[in-house]
């Protein structure tokens, strides 16, 4: 690395800032969050999918 670079490379810039408290609870609440989301959807969409095509199995009879 040159001299230049160096001079961008500081702790500020390499490491992220540590959350505050309350930053750190909202963030964890958010991941808790979504991943129920997540499960959800997938939930839905694997039902939608079964129930599509049992419903073309039986207009194909």
């Amino acid at each position: 690395m040159s001299d230049e670079d160096n001079k961008h490379l500081t702790k500020d810039t390499l490491f992220k800032p540590n959350p505050s408290r309350m930053e750190a609870k909202n963030a964890t609440t958010d991941k808790a969050a979504k991943a129920i989301m997540k499960t959800e959807r997938d939930a839905v969409d694997a039902k939608t999918a079964r129930l599509r095509a049992a419903r073309l199995e039986r207009d194909q009879s």
